[in-house]
């Protein structure tokens, strides 16, 4: 029965959509949007909203399901100040009792213009994505989906809206909707359509700086658009403009055409708001802590965020499975398919680090050797939960706490997509003995003219079919075998036919080093099996390593090693050191935890020192890793 109701929920989702109360106007009629942004730095921002309408039941919606983060997460909870009104009176209204993102309203006989009145507040949370804080005393990034409704009953492409937006006095703003006009700090955009709007967010700031990223003789204007919480941190040096420029360059050599209009990466640099990614077709959402261009172990660590969402204008923007491009922002998403749509882009978001210079080969290697890691012996998870499931279950992932991921697990189809498409690479490059590569299914599969941001869906069936053409092969035993099996092993075939093998040492990366310096994190998850923060607290224990073994889990917190205590500075070195001395000691490690307000300490009965993955060259195989991760542009 509830395999059933699975199967016939998002068919039953349609036909109450098209049962609604709709706008009684034809699709495309002008709806005009205020959104008031002057008081972001005090964390609210005011929306008006002028809709045609014709007198009977109306219904209308808050965006729930929002495209790039694959859940029902719209922040419905920060909607205030709800008010209709219409020649001048005000009209009741209901939420719905079922789904508290619709709202239901009677129009009165004789009018025809409705009024909206919404407030939005910023929250200050800075984990999540774009429901998480976007403002701050300097700076703001405006989501058009937090500060609207739309009609029910007409798809979002349908329904046009004719927005303005008015910023803080001298604040400049950057995004990829195309302007009107503007006068003094009131921005009018060109009317545009609802998945469009949604699509374009403005980032907007006292502290702003545009650089062209835009190749020679590329024809499509690039440029980065930056606002941040101080001036001194919008200094990007030459060497990074220069690696960002290739990077442009290196996605037209990687797909021979381009899908948008022109291109703007929005990177908002603060550390009060929410860190994280969001693609969208002509720019990209990005936000990182204030001083990441201007401090290399943090640039280091986060040099593959806008590769990755660049690359979904082509994969997930462009291209997009069918079951998550629905016509309504209420439709639920089905994201089966999440390890094409996030997992390829992480694959070739991380290559694209490599090639366009933001990254080395070699940190590209200790990157793929921290992924096999982490997908190996860091994730026990992985003798239950197939990879496949990460992505059917990713709208609940997304949200779950980091303490016990290695069992749980969580959106791996990321890093496990690393290693599935390099995979799907090489196995491409051994079938046509080198003729052909990755690259030739991605011209293929996300090529044609540049027609502007358009949407062509795809399914699986059209995914294999499209490899075929390229590669003959059983496409579809390749994929559900990496996907429905159950493993305690990485998938490292790909890393092994490029010529490499994964192997431990005490020896850590420079890649790894940078992270935790960045995170503030100490991974001894390959030697005693512990994940911490700078202060002690465990963030994971791996089910089955020593420290699990000895009753030491995820929630506790390390108060000291051997009877010595450490400050938030000395942690990583003072358990290294510990680790290291008792590769010559017949004692155990000795760990004194506190568990919610107990004291114990924990021996580990351990002596194989501090272990971290790294990739080794195999003798006598071709290394196709530093091939792969050669710049296309140079040739």
């Amino acid at each position: 029965m509830k395999l059933a109701f699975s199967r016939l929920y998002p068919v039953l989702i349609v036909l109450m959509l098209a049962g609604v109360a709709r706008l009684p106007a034809q699709p495309g009629t002008t709806i005009h949007l205020s959104v008031d942004a002057t008081q972001a730095p005090m964390k609210i921002i005011h929306t008006h909203m002028v809709m045609p309408v014709h007198p009977g039941p109306l219904t209308l919606y808050y965006p729930k399901w929002i495209p790039g983060e694959h859940a029902p997460d719209g922040p419905i909870l920060n909607l205030t100040g709800l008010e209709f009104s219409a020649n001048g009176k005000r009209i009741p209204w209901r939420r719905d009792l079922l789904d508290m993102y619709t709202f239901h309203l009677t129009i009165p006989a004789g009018d025809r213009t409705l009024n909206v009145s919404l407030d939005y507040i910023e929250p200050e949370m800075t984990s999540g994505f774009s429901a998480g804080a976007s403002a701050t005393d300097k700076l703001a990034v405006i989501s058009w989906n937090q500060n609207l409704l739309y009609p029910a009953g007409i798809p979002y492409q349908q329904i046009i809206y004719d927005p303005t937006l008015r910023l803080p006095p001298g604040w400049k703003f950057g995004t990829a909707l195309p302007v009107e006009q503007q006068t003094g700090d009131e921005i009018v955009f060109k009317p545009v359509a609802l998945n469009r709007l949604v699509d374009s967010p403005v980032q907007a700031g006292q502290y702003s700086r545009r650089i062209n990223i835009t190749p020679p003789g590329e024809p499509i204007h690039h440029e980065i658009d930056l606002a941040a919480d101080s001036p001194a941190a919008l200094e990007m040096s030459p060497q990074l403009q220069k690696d960002y420029t290739n990077l442009v360059a290196e996605t037209g050599k990687l797909f021979e055409t381009r899908h948008y209009r022109d291109y703007h990466f929005l990177l908002t640099l603060s550390d009060h708001v929410a860190h994280f990614g969001l693609e969208h077709h002509e720019s990209d959402d990005s936000r990182v802590p204030e001083r990441t261009l201007i401090t290399p172990e943090q640039m280091e660590a986060t040099a593959y965020l806008l590769p990755h969402e660049f690359v979904h204008s082509w994969n997930g923007k462009f291209r997009r499975p069918k079951d998550l491009s629905p016509p309504y922002y209420e439709q639920p998403m089905r994201t089966d398919m999440l390890w094409v749509y996030e997992g390829l882009t992480d694959y070739l978001g991380d290559l694209l680090a490599a090639r366009c210079g933001l990254w080395t080969p070699a940190t590209y290697r200790q990157l793929l050797a921290l992924y096999a890691a982490m997908l190996g012996p860091g994730r026990p998870g992985r003798i239950w939960r197939p990879l496949q499931d990460t992505a059917d279950a990713a709208q609940i992932l997304y949200f779950a706490p980091q303490e016990w991921v290695n069992w749980r697990r969580g959106t791996d189809f990321y890093q496990e997509g690393d290693l599935l498409w390099l995979g799907v690479n090489t196995t491409i490059r051994s079938l046509t003995h080198g003729r052909k590569s990755l690259r030739d299914f991605l011209q293929s599969f996300y090529g044609g003219p540049n027609e502007g941001p358009q949407l062509k869906t795809y399914t699986f069936n059209d995914l294999v079919a499209a490899l075929n053409q390229v590669a003959p092969y059983d496409w579809a035993n390749f994929f559900h075998t990496r996907l429905r099996s159950v493993s305690p092993e990485a998938p490292l075939g790909g890393i092994e036919a490029s010529g490499w093998k994964v192997v431990y040492n005490n020896r850590e990366s420079q890649l790894l080093k940078a992270e935790e310096d960045v995170r503030h994190n100490v991974n001894a998850a390959y030697s005693i099996g512990l994940l911490l923060n700078s202060n002690g607290y465990i963030t994971d224990s791996i089910v089955g390593k020593p420290a699990y073994r000895a009753g030491i889990s995820a929630g506790m917190k390390l108060i000291a090693i051997n009877g010595q205590a450490f400050t938030p500075g000395t942690l990583r070195p003072q358990l290294q050191e510990a680790l290291a001395d008792g590769m010559d000691s017949s004692q155990p490690l000795k760990l004194l935890v506190l568990n919610d307000d107990y004291y114990k300490t924990d021996s580990l009965d351990y002596h194989g020192g501090a272990r971290y993955p790294h990739l080794a060259r195999e003798p006598g195989k071709p290394d196709l890793l530093d091939e792969i991760s050669e710049p296309l542009a140079r040739h």
